[in-house]
């Protein structure tokens, strides 16, 4: 028997790359950023939205963010989102993401060193959500996904959906969240980027179109919980002045295995946030620090929230949200 035949193979495969629109899986909000992604039970207002559908039910009046993140290798992501109450019990959001991946050179055979032409890779979705309020302790929400993904001259856009709920469990404080993301059907890039030039005795016209494989989108299942251990309401220590949170999520995407989230926020009076996270199980992520500031002006609030995230090999990034709750 040869025992080193199989010595190359990993531990575990992986699934990468065996999915469309990878960037769907990419954290959204400082917040959410600053505790390591742990946010589908943690998750309120509109910041919520990609992590939790239902995030939004724990609205009171309208609420409208923007946030803007330095990504690796130069790339940029932007988000505006906006919500409002619209009854007791129903709840409306919008939540634009756009991610650009700043100017890169158009190459070929003949100039490996660039044309002189740029282009650029352009990501977006944009989710309408509506969320329900059932009882004082359950909250479902939903989202209807438009997704569009631009790199040069080829183009794939499509429509999904995002389900989830959250769930005051009544048991020690703990509030369980769950979610599923980028339900929807297979996709494929078209464009005149595919386009071959040949010989017209090859093809009358002088070209031929690639035709892209079909693949699914990243399929995302979220179930988490958080607690506050010390607060208002907490069952373990009563604060009026502190607040500590906890959340842990897990996550299982379609595309690679599970991995763990897991992090802290610390409130001052509500009005100053100290927030720390990491992952466990991913291939870049790890730690991540935050701040954060919630000041009144008459009747608006307005929140400032600052992450910074280690991606290991891939360095490090900055996020800043601005948010007006009215």
């Amino acid at each position: 028997m040869l025992h080193g035949q199989y010595r190359d193979l990993p531990d575990v495969v992986t699934k990468v790359a065996t999915a469309a629109g990878n960037w769907l899986k990419l954290e959204t909000d400082a917040r959410a950023m600053a505790m390591g992604g742990a946010f589908v039970a943690a998750g309120r207002g509109v910041s919520g939205i990609p992590y939790n559908a239902s995030a939004i039910a724990y609205l009171s009046g309208s609420e409208l963010v923007y946030g803007k993140s330095s990504y690796i290798a130069g790339i940029t992501h932007n988000v505006v989102s906006y919500g409002r109450r619209l009854s007791g019990s129903d709840f409306f959001g919008l939540h634009l993401f756009y991610l650009d991946s700043g100017p890169m050179a158009v190459t070929n055979e003949f100039y490996p060193d660039g044309t002189g032409e740029d282009f650029r890779a352009l990501s977006m979705a944009l989710r309408f959500t509506y969320a329900r309020r059932l009882t004082d302790r359950l909250k479902v929400g939903g989202s209807l996904n438009y997704i569009r993904d631009e790199i040069y001259t080829t183009l794939m856009q499509t429509i999904a959906f995002d389900l989830g709920s959250n769930f005051d469990t009544g048991i020690y404080g703990f509030v369980l969240g769950m979610s599923i993301s980028n339900f929807g059907p297979e996709v494929q890039y078209h464009g005149t980027g595919l386009q071959q030039t040949v010989p017209d005795t090859i093809d009358v016209d002088g070209r031929l179109l690639r035709v892209t494989e079909d693949f699914p989108l990243p399929l995302l299942f979220r179930l988490g919980v958080s607690n506050d251990i010390l607060g208002k309401t907490s069952i373990f220590k009563k604060s009026d002045i502190h607040r500590l949170t906890v959340a842990v999520d897990g996550l299982y995407p379609s595309d690679y295995t599970v991995y763990t989230c897991i992090g802290l926020e610390y409130g001052f009076k509500d009005l100053v946030f100290v927030r720390g996270g990491t992952h466990f199980g991913h291939d870049t992520a790890g730690f991540s620090v935050g701040l954060g500031t919630l000041v009144a002006v008459g009747s608006t609030k307005i929140a400032v929230d600052y992450a910074y995230v280690d991606y290991g090999v891939l360095k490090t990034t900055h996020q800043i949200s601005i948010g007006l709750k009215l």
